[in-house]
């Protein structure tokens, strides 16, 4: 279980999250620039008093995660879209992981962003200390069916914990019965992916976030600059747009990649789509588990 103060740190986190969340979504609209609605999201976060957990991310129609912008990207959403926007906070490296889809084809109700919202909604419902995950997977793969959709079967809920964006425990979005129990203490990101295809995703396009396994040794001969610009992503997840803040041109931060990628220690983390055609919904909010309920920490 968190110190009370701990706690808090992980309420302010969600608060921040949220509100750079509705921030974002305001900003989704045709014409507006996927680069510019990020930074601004980011901007927010910072300026809470917040770090980025990650990088915010905009994904489009087919593509349902992961897709992050080139620091030169002008991608600008079009009438139709539907996007997915994700993003992260987190107050002394407690994290907390939020995202909401905006259907511009089919508006606020939108049957596709509904089922992936109410799946969110019906998962919540069953947590708690001692909730099996197997049957919180089942009520996210039901009530996303009912309305005549398919769950993402390859992208999960997940924990999260301080400088840490994913670990145990996994939350499908389906009825594993191999999942094991929710516990006390445990912080989970759960989202629910809806979509009207067959629920499977592949890797597509080049990957514009990155992560560090481990923090830099004096044998990986990286420049002192580099190191530092190492340091500053305490292991969270960064784009290389983000590493403009601490390195002085693009061609400094690709060669900063490279220096990473030569030691080895360079995690890519390409977007995620299904086939093209098909549309994804997402919807996600942090909980954490006391020792007698769940509270939402990214509320609105």
């Amino acid at each position: 279980m968190l110190m009370p103060e701990d706690l808090e740190k992980l309420r302010l986190s969600g608060r921040i999250s949220a509100a750079a969340r509705e921030h974002g979504r305001t900003l989704i609209v045709p014409g507006a620039k996927i680069r510019e609605i990020a930074e601004a999201a980011e901007a927010v976060i910072r300026d809470m008093g917040a770090g980025l957990a990650f990088p915010a991310q905009l994904s489009r129609n087919h593509v349902a995660a992961h897709y992050c912008s080139a620091p030169d990207d002008e991608t600008e959403i079009e009438p139709g879209d539907i996007v997915k926007f994700d993003l992260g906070a987190h107050i002394d490296g407690y994290v907390t992981d939020t995202a909401l889809t905006v259907d511009l084809r089919d508006g606020p109700d939108s049957p596709l962003v509904e089922a992936s919202r109410r799946a969110l909604e019906n998962a919540i419902e069953l947590m708690g200390p001692g909730a099996r995950i197997t049957e919180i997977g089942a009520a996210i793969e039901s009530t996303i069916q009912s309305y005549g959709f398919s769950p993402i079967y390859d992208l999960t809920g997940h924990g999260v914990a301080r400088y840490l964006v994913h670990c145990a425990p996994s939350v499908p979005n389906f009825r594993d019965l191999r999942a094991a129990r929710l516990r006390a203490g445990q912080t989970i990101a759960c989202e629910p992916f809806a979509c009207d295809g067959r629920g499977r995703i592949h890797h597509e396009g080049a990957a514009q976030v990155f992560g560090l396994l481990r923090m830099p040794q004096p044998a990986d001969g990286l420049s002192a600059a580099v190191e530092a610009a190492a340091r500053a992503t305490k292991k969270l997840p960064f784009a290389r747009r983000c590493l403009l803040r601490h390195l002085p041109d693009v061609a400094a931060v690709d060669d900063a990649l490279a220096a990473f990628e030569a030691a080895q220690i360079l995690h890519a983390y390409p977007p995620l789509a299904e086939r093209r055609g098909v549309r994804v919904a997402q919807t996600e909010h942090t909980i954490y588990i006391h020792e007698d309920r769940a509270e939402v920490l990214t509320r609105a």
